[in-house]
Parts: C-alpha cells; sequence; structure tokens
C-alpha cells in the first residue's frame, strides 16, 4: 500500500519524523522536512504493507527520465512499484515532492 510511510511535522525546523502505519511507530526522527520527505519515498521502495516488498516489484530507471501527466510536466521518473495489480511510478517534481502515479496516467517528456 502506497502510503505506508507518513511524514510528520514537528516543532522545529529538524524535528520531522517519518511514521510507519503498519507497525505503528517511528522510522525516523529528528529530520528536516526534506530529508523525512526523501526517507519516505525511499521506504516505500523497500517495503509493502507485509513487509519487504518482492525484488521483482520494484524497478530502478537510472538515469530519471522526464514524465508528463495529463500532457502536463509532472517531474522526474526514478522508479516503478507493482501494487495491487498496477505499476506506479515515482515521480519527483520541481519542488523534490514525490507522487505515485499508475503506469497509464504517464508517457515520457520530450523535455522538461
Amino acid at each position: 500500500m502506497v502510503g505506508r510511510f507518513n511524514v510528520r511535522e514537528g516543532s522545529g525546523d529538524e524535528d520531522w519524523s517519518v511514521w510507519d502505519n503498519a507497525a505503528n511507530g517511528n522510522r525516523g526522527a529528528g529530520l528536516s522536512e526534506q530529508a523525512a520527505h526523501r526517507l519516505a519515498a525511499d521506504l516505500e521502495l523497500q517495503y509493502d504493507v507485509y513487509g519487504p516488498r518482492s525484488p521483482d516489484h520494484v524497478r530502478r530507471v537510472d538515469p530519471p527520465v522526464p514524465v508528463e501527466k495529463a500532457w502536463q510536466p509532472a517531474g522526474f521518473l526514478d522508479a516503478w512499484i507493482f501494487e495491487q495489480g498496477t505499476w506506479l511510478g515515482r515521480v519527483k517534481g520541481k519542488d523534490d515532492k514525490v507522487s505515485w502515479i499508475p503506469q497509464a496516467e504517464l508517457r515520457r517528456a520530450e523535455q522538461f
């Protein structure tokens, strides 16, 4: 289930954490906002709701490629995960935020 890991804001700039909904506990604390989002996105690649993802359900894209969603620039695709019968692309936007977008909604961009 994408969304197993949620970023939670703390009381200061370096007090962000990553919450694991399946384990019901923190997976990282004392992080900057950017570091917390990066950790959550990486953990989503490694784990599904049941535990570690099967290696054949994860594909990395190296180098990342620019993609579009609905004919608009979406960001750069750097990985795929197979989840509930469909492939989802991990797309990092210009603001460094990660989105998980179904394969059917993505296409390679000519320019970004």
